[in-house]
């Protein structure tokens, strides 16, 4: 019974503490959207953008994988005849690094259920880094999209970043719609 009790108590205090500290991507990240990339029903992404340029990629809370709560058994960064595992930089100029615009296929998640994803990027930047975690555990995606699961970091150019994130919907815009039901 006392464990009970100070199991209760941890949880308390930890609540406590989330709503009165915001989590690091609440803080250093702004959220920003796109809907139904690719022109597929639902199929957002999310993008966190840092005041320094640096975009992380991860998928929206109303795609599909979370939504609908899927089991996935894989991810795959080879997609498209691309493979994003090769991409390799060097230097302060990021020199070598994969050239993406907004369409550019990131990665193709497989579900148990056999339906398939493919995450495109949603900016134009350079591919700074995979997320190489999830070819291990690809249930991060689901579990911590926003952490562990993200998907891939980009970098736009430094006169691109305001043109790059104009056109994507803030995290209260993405609510009112995705609310709206459209």
């Amino acid at each position: 019974m006392a464990d009970d009790n100070q199991q209760h108590g941890f949880e308390g205090s930890k609540r406590l503490l989330e709503s009165e500290h915001p989590s690091l991507v609440d803080r250093y990240y702004q959220s920003r959207y796109l809907i139904d990339s690719q022109s597929k029903k639902n199929e957002d992404i999310c993008i966190l953008t840092h005041s320094n340029r640096i975009c992380i990629v991860t998928v929206a809370e109303w795609h599909p994988l979370l939504r609908e709560k899927k089991t996935i058994s894989q991810i795959s960064y080879d997609v498209e005849g691309v493979n994003r595992m090769d991409n390799k930089i060097s230097g302060k100029g990021k020199r070598g690094a994969q050239l993406l615009t907004p369409s550019s296929p990131l990665c193709e998640v497989t579900c148990t259920d056999g339906s398939k994803y493919i995450i495109t990027c949603g900016v134009r930047g350079q591919l700074i880094e995979v997320n190489e975690t999830l070819l291990k555990s690809p249930d991060l995606l689901s579990l911590k999209p926003q952490t562990e699961g993200y998907i891939a970091i980009v970098l736009p150019k430094l006169g691109d970043f305001e043109g790059t994130t104009k056109n994507l919907l803030s995290k209260d815009e993405y609510i009112k719609i995705r609310s709206s039901g459209t």
